[in-house]
């Protein structure tokens, strides 16, 4: 189970990192004048909120408000490109906010917010934009220039994304004093914050460590995500906003779903993480037997939205099963010169190591955040619900796996196919259980 050790070409193609501490760009170093000015935007930008909105604060929520701005500044000071992000969509979502006047019928009479920047319009450039950032990562195995515009196109895609979900939020108060709430309560806004979510934490590692041959990888599972979220969308006329359930409408789920989501973002780029390493590792393999098994498990992930049905088999999801599995057997087909791009073995593995403890540090989170809702709204932490039961097995599932690390010292193949297995097992626990197992969270049902 020891990582195999790489040839000298396969590490030519993947450039170390620029700085002692392992940062391809030096993020950290102490705090500068820049800092100071980024915390004082922020605490403007609170003061601004509480002065304007506090009276529909409740005291929970102006502390969440206060932590948000010394969060958000350790962020900015942590990885440096995120305050240029935060910054731009503050910006953009002020002038659509301006743009509106308060009236939601400009969404349809002027021109930015209907094409732009109303809440649906950017989201759908974010999608747009993140399967054009798909391609061009692919296309970068052969083309640096390429692989360039796919970061581009990525940053494009979040920041059209997070201006979108700031937007939402506003129009949902727009629309009614009692409709407005963060957007992370239904389906369609979480596909969006697990899209948003797992490109950002993409974006940190490819810069970290100098290599965009992981994107055309990791965007796969998120061009999967948008998929789905174009389908509900346009079957379910899911874009609209609509009211709170009675057990939604608490400051809990302001803590809850985004732990929660970062969870599943960081899970899922993990196993990404974990095909790349398994295409890395048999780069060289002439036996189709070696490869059956990574074959077999790609195209059950293919399969897994199949049940996406309300009557019989869906048209929209055989073919996204028939385009995945092609999909899966290119990426076979094209192992070697893929192999040559990918930076080491050893780099793999630290990345996905990295993105499973930090997801399973904000699960953890989530759950317990989670037992405390429940004891809030139903009076029990724990009630074995079938939400919570999932919940629970993909907690146990990574638990396992960093034990087996830490004590076991797992690596290699074993570590990337169980970290793929995850997959399949949050997928289940994420949408599964809503669509198949009834109960007390019935409300996120398909």
């Amino acid at each position: 189970m020891s990582v195999s050790t790489t040839t000298t070409s396969h590490n030519a193609m993947w450039q170390p990192p620029l700085s002692a501490t392992g940062d391809a760009r030096a993020e950290r170093g102490r705090p500068d004048w820049t800092d100071i000015v980024f915390f004082l935007l922020l605490a403007m930008g609170a003061g601004f909120a509480l002065n304007r909105y506090g009276h529909a604060m409740d005291g929970y929520e102006k502390v969440i408000l206060g932590g948000t701005v010394f969060a958000m500044t350790w962020l900015g000071w942590l990885w440096r490109p995120l305050r240029r992000l935060m910054i731009a969509c503050a910006l953009a979502t002020g002038l659509a906010l301006w743009l509106y006047q308060a009236d939601l019928a400009r969404a349809e009479q002027v021109f930015f917010l209907k094409y732009l920047f109303s809440s649906q319009s950017a989201i759908l450039w974010m999608c747009a934009l993140f399967i054009l950032a798909t391609i061009c990562y692919w296309a970068g195995i052969v083309s640096a220039t390429a692989a360039w515009l796919g970061t581009a196109l990525t940053w494009g895609a979040v920041f059209a994304g997070v201006t979108g979900l700031l937007v939402r939020w506003r129009e949902g108060h727009l629309m009614g004093p009692d409709l407005g709430h963060i957007p992370v309560s239904n389906l369609y806004e979480v596909f969006v914050l697990f899209a948003l979510v797992t490109a950002l934490f993409y974006l940190y590692y490819e810069r970290k460590y100098a290599t965009r041959a992981l994107g055309g990888f990791v965007l796969l599972v998120i061009s999967s995500a948008i998929v789905f979220l174009l389908w509900y969308a346009f079957t379910r006329d899911a874009g609209q906003i609509q009211p709170l359930v009675p057990a939604l409408k608490s400051w809990w789920m302001k803590l809850h779903v985004p732990a929660n989501f970062i969870g599943y973002g960081t899970f899922s780029l993990a196993a990404m993480v974990g095909f790349a390493y398994l295409i890395k590792q048999h780069g060289t393999t002439t036996s189709w037997v070696k490869l059956a098994p990574l074959f077999i498990l790609g195209v059950l992930l293919c399969a897994e939205p199949m049940v996406f049905r309300t009557d019989g088999l869906s048209a929209t999801w055989m073919v996204y099963f028939g385009v995945g599995a092609v999909v899966v057997g290119a990426i076979l087909l094209g192992r070697r010169r893929i192999a040559q791009a990918l930076p080491s073995l050893e780099v793999l593995d630290d990345i996905m190591y990295r993105a499973i403890a930090v997801g399973f540090a904000f699960f953890t989170v989530a759950t317990i955040l989670g037992a405390l809702w429940a004891a809030d709204a139903w009076g029990a932490y724990w009630q074995w619900d079938p939400k919570e039961t999932w919940a629970l097995i993909v907690w146990l599932n990574y638990a396992a796996w960093l034990h087996m690390r830490l004590i076991k010292g797992l690596r290699g193949h074993l570590a990337a196919y169980w970290a793929l297995v995850g997959l399949l097992i949050t997928g289940f626990a994420f949408l599964g259980v809503n669509m198949f197992l009834s109960g007390l969270h019935s409300y996120g049902e398909l």
